[in-house]
């Protein structure tokens, strides 16, 4: 509860100020808007290492190798980053820019999945 309770302060703090300073720079708004950005992202990327530790665990478990469960960590960071940053070129107008990003997201998801695709077919291909 303590990092959600951080995140909504962060997250009604920065709304309110960028409210605030839009009427009179709107620029400025935007600058407030990603540092409340960087700061949420800094308090959940905090809170997601006893997660990262568990998968870690669960992948020795069950004997699946870091090459399997990397590219699924790295996929679902990747879409974050992407909606995150596509979120906020349309925040300041900028819809062709955001529409990029998740063209790039997209392509950038597929590309660390590679490994994985590779993996699947060689299993597939030894039990033929």
């Amino acid at each position: 509860m303590g990092v959600i309770g951080q995140v909504a302060a962060v997250a009604v703090a920065g709304a309110i100020c960028a409210a605030v300073i839009k009427k009179q720079t709107p620029d400025m708004a935007l600058v407030v808007a990603l540092c409340a950005v960087v700061l949420i992202l800094c308090a959940a990327v905090a809170a997601l290492e006893p997660v990262r530790e568990l998968m870690d665990f669960l992948g020795d478990q069950a004997g699946l190798s870091v090459a399997v469960l990397t590219p699924v960590v790295k996929t679902v960071g990747i879409a974050l980053l992407t909606r995150i940053c596509a979120e906020l070129c349309r925040d300041a107008n900028e819809s062709g820019i955001a529409a990029a990003v998740e063209v790039a997201g997209g392509a950038c998801a597929l590309l660390v999945c590679l490994p994985l695709f590779r993996a699947v077919l060689e299993l597939i291909l030894e039990l033929v």
